[in-house]
């Protein structure tokens, strides 16, 4: 029998339906969206503290990653303070005015080998028709200290 294009479609929409979020979700991105859900209904109510969040979230991590985002925090702070600590999807995150800039994505977090910086579209890191918008972090030696410095000024001008 030949499927035409209508009952294609309400065969895909029946099947999104009867397809649980947990089918298209890791148990790690539904841990995410709880989280954001938190952080929203926190500043809705007025009761969040970025910069807690941020500490205490940096504090859960392990060594290695808790040692960049300590420094990462440190150089941000330093280096941008316009930007206001928050979590964002549970990771540290720094904002301004109320759009988030840069996050720091952990490995182990996301299984990944490396660490990562990233930037929103609100980032003034254009360049051309084509730039990068995260970057992989393995180690915070002083001249990629310094390249994140320049990154995070950029973000913000």
């Amino acid at each position: 029998m030949v499927q035409t294009k209508s009952s294609r479609i309400a065969t895909q929409q029946r099947a999104a339906r009867t397809t649980g979020a947990s089918a298209r979700f890791s148990a790690d991105e539904q841990a995410a969206m709880r989280e954001r859900a938190r952080e929203a209904k926190a500043a809705l109510a007025g009761n969040q503290d970025g910069e807690s969040d941020v500490l205490a979230k940096i504090a859960e991590m392990g060594e290695r990653d808790r040692a960049m985002a300590e420094r990462l925090h440190a150089i941000i702070r330093a280096n941008a303070p316009a930007l206001s600590p928050r979590t964002w999807y549970g990771m540290p995150a720094y904002a301004k005015g109320g759009n988030m800039i840069c996050f720091f994505k952990c490995a182990a977090k996301f299984k990944s080998r490396y660490a990562t910086l990233g930037f929103s579209d609100k980032a003034k890191l254009d360049e051309g028709s084509i730039w990068p918008t995260e970057f992989a972090l393995n180690e915070l030696t002083a001249a990629v200290e310094e390249k994140i410095c320049a990154l995070i000024q950029k973000a913000v001008s």
